[in-house]
């Protein structure tokens, strides 16, 4: 039995209200014959006591998981959670054995055994369960619960659609010939999928025309766009959870045509309320000489649908469910389904391809996730709840001890803790622990669309980084010898969720990476410390702080300086000035440094079109060139990187201090001051060796000091 025992806030009455509201008192009436005894059954103890307990059943109708689950909430702050698989005992009769347990703080759950007996089978409006809990040292408790609904959870959906977008919610199940030869011939809308996922699906009135006026430039939207249309358009917004989602339909995103489907929503503190579906994308492309080409493209726009839905239920890919974060979630860890005809799995990942994979699809969800969907605890599939990706982070790193590579995330310091506003990076090392050569691309670690990164502040939900970039480099295949290792950067402070590690506090980060066609290779869990304002600069930190946790401040910090954001660089260049005792400066003088360190070039658009980007506007514009600032560079560059070498190449990280180096000398160089930028490299290979940097490193800075001199 695997038990789980966690803090984590306010639950039971915020969390399954809107539950008890929907189904307490929607038995039916009628007295229709019905056998069918899965779903939703509760008690409630006598008022003015807010004791009250849930069952779920699920032994029959659609797709039967086997399994009972059920939580007992004795006031408005506390709960326990069971789940327990089941095998039929007698008529009507089922036992089974309690493998899951998720408790509030203080409280206990002993039971590890349940029976559970149903009467008036064939009248839902008297039917009862009798569910009787054993074991664990407890005394045996017995409590019956009144029949409330055929369904699990209740969720609403509402449709909305850009301006001259047609939303997909119904499928001709039998419209193209490549289908299972046993699916069923139906017309079937997305609101009937989730109906037999357990929902009870209702459909707001208020779905509707987005005008494309919130739209960017060529009516592409953006995630913030989209977020701030869900706010204004959909009738049920509220900024708290609830069992609702917003389903927008889209011509396209401003990342282009590679992106047929989104869940939005992880901005903010509620996650997972918002998905968009992008009509003009590729989704909308059919492979060449299909047979029914238009009825592939309405599959295809209605799988995105139930896709991007089934994130907004927090269900992770099929083939990212391994990526469960050790010490981050209490849901069981889950086994990666790469070949999973679900909803979840993208039909062009299998073997086969889409066709290989709607040849088999059914328009339904794997066992895992419907055990998820149906009895995980409500706080972590309800749409606004837990944030997105937690309780699907990392669990098992050492899940693959066969593997030929190890991914080790660490920092080049003794132990990883950082000063306030010092931002956080650190290194990712892969290494061949193998004896044989491996074959891998040198730019794996750089390409942050490759790996997943979840960082968690203790207290808080996971959160998965999201960089500012993406990069899509050509792989460069080498081959990793035994023992050999690469390595790169990985900054993790800022990126497109804002500043994810800010706060004084701890910090739990792991990585995830996927190589093409492999498995994950799943990092060790890292814990850092970013320590409260110390010192004399303390009052200073204070004050900056508001001004440096910023956008520009973070993608200046990110892309190592801009010659654009200026609010950004005004903030760097005041840390620096101010708060020139703590680390922060050495990164700020670094950033800006580096933006002046080179040639710049730079478009300039007419006046008239400076605030919006037109087509039309490329042919009045003009790129102007400015040249570098040595001066400045070498005012900042020395204050960063000479002053307190060791310090810097610590907190700059090795690789992004050597980088740095590199343009402070080739800026040299350039200017004929070769001997000084000798002396730069001479400096780095001084700092570097006295870390312990591989002497093959040592070597390539020593070619490069000759290099200049030769010139």
């Amino acid at each position: 039995m695997q038990e789980h025992n966690f803090a984590e806030g306010q639950v039971a009455e915020a969390q399954e209200q809107e539950t008890r509201e929907l189904f307490d008192g929607q038995v039916e009436e009628t007295q229709e014959l019905r056998t069918d005894v899965s779903g939703f059954y509760h008690w409630k103890a006598p008022s003015p006591s807010t004791r009250r307990e849930q069952l779920r059943l699920d032994v029959d109708r659609h797709y039967p998981q086997m399994v009972a689950s059920g939580t007992f909430i004795p006031d408005i702050s506390s709960w326990s959670h069971w789940i327990a698989n089941l095998s039929v005992s007698g008529p009507n009769s089922w036992t089974g054995n309690i493998w899951y347990k998720d408790t509030s703080p203080g409280r206990t759950f002993p039971y590890t055994h349940v029976k559970i007996e149903v009467t008036n089978r064939r009248f839902p409006s008297r039917r009862e369960a009798t569910a009787t809990f054993s074991g664990g040292g407890g005394t045996t408790r017995q409590r019956t619960f009144k029949f409330g609904s055929q369904y699990f959870h209740p969720v609403d959906f509402e449709f909305d659609f850009a301006e001259g977008e047609q939303p997909t919610l119904t499928i001709d199940t039998c419209a193209h010939p490549n289908r299972p030869s046993t699916l069923p011939c139906e017309n079937l809308s997305l609101q009937t999928v989730y109906r037999r996922a357990g929902f009870e699906v209702t459909t707001s009135a208020g779905g509707g025309t987005v005008p494309l006026t919130g739209a960017g430039p060529g009516a592409l939207w953006s995630d913030i766009e989209m977020h701030d249309a869900m706010q204004t358009y959909w009738s049920r917004f509220v900024a708290e959870p609830q069992w609702a989602m917003w389903v927008f339909f889209a011509s396209l995103h401003e990342q282009g045509t590679s992106l047929g489907g989104i869940m939005f929503d992880d901005i903010g503190p509620n996650h997972r309320q918002g998905t968009a579906i992008f009509n003009d994308a590729f989704i909308s492309i059919p492979p060449a000489g299909d047979p029914n080409p238009d009825d592939w493209v309405r599959r295809m726009i209605f799988w995105t649908a139930g896709h991007e839905m089934g994130h907004a239920f927090n269900l992770a890919h099929s083939w990212q469910k391994s990526l469960v974060f050790s010490g981050l979630g209490p849901w069981i860890p889950l086994a990666d389904e790469p070949e999973a005809r679900s909803f979840m799995n993208y039909p062009f990942n299998v073997s086969g391809g889409q066709a290989a994979f709607f040849a088999d699809f059914e328009y339904a969800f794997s066992e895992q996730e419907l055990l998820f969907l149906r009895h995980a605890p409500v706080r972590f599939v309800q749409q606004g709840n837990a944030a997105w990706f937690d309780h699907h982070g990392f669990q098992g790193a050492d899940t693959f001890p066969e593997q030929a590579l190890k991914l080790e995330l660490r920092v080049n310091r003794d132990t990883p803790t950082f000063e306030f506003m010092e931002p956080v990076v650190m290194e990712l090392k892969l290494t061949n622990t193998s004896s044989q050569p491996q074959l891998v691309d040198e730019n794996l670690l750089s390409r942050i669309d490759s790996m997943a990164v979840i960082l968690k502040k203790d207290g808080k939900p996971a959160r998965q980084f999201v960089p500012y970039a993406q990069y899509c480099s050509l792989p460069e295949t080498k081959a990793l010898m035994p023992g050999e290792s690469v390595y790169a950067p990985l900054f993790v402070s800022a990126g497109q969720n804002g500043w994810d590690v800010a706060e004084p506090g701890r910090y739990t980060v792991q990585v995830a990476l996927h190589r093409e066609d492999e498995e994950y290779l799943i990092s060790n869990p890292l814990r850092l410390v970013v320590e409260p304002p110390l010192g004399e600069s303390r009052d200073e930190a204070e004050r900056l702080a508001s001004d440096f946790f910023s956008e520009e401040v973070g993608r200046t910090l990110w892309f190592s300086g801009s010659q654009v954001l200026r609010k950004g660089n005004d903030v760097l260049s005041e840390a620096a000035e101010r708060l020139s005792d703590r680390r922060v400066a050495m990164h700020a003088n670094a950033a800006l440094g580096n933006a002046v360190a080179r040639e710049y070039k730079q478009l300039d658009l007419p006046d008239a079109d400076k605030e919006r980007l037109k087509p039309a506007a490329m042919a009045g514009g003009e790129i102007t060139v400015r040249p570098p600032n040595v001066e400045e560079a070498q005012k900042n560059f020395a204050a960063a990187l000479i002053d307190n070498a060791d310090v810097g190449a610590a907190s700059l990280g090795h690789i992004r201090y050597r980088r740095y180096m590199n343009r402070f000398s080739d800026m040299l160089a350039e200017e004929g001051k070769n001997q000084e930028a000798a002396q730069i490299q001479d400096d780095l290979h001084r700092t570097l060796a006295n870390r312990n940097v591989l002497n093959r490193v040592l070597k390539v800075i020593e070619d490069r000091r000759e290099g200049y001199l030769e010139t």
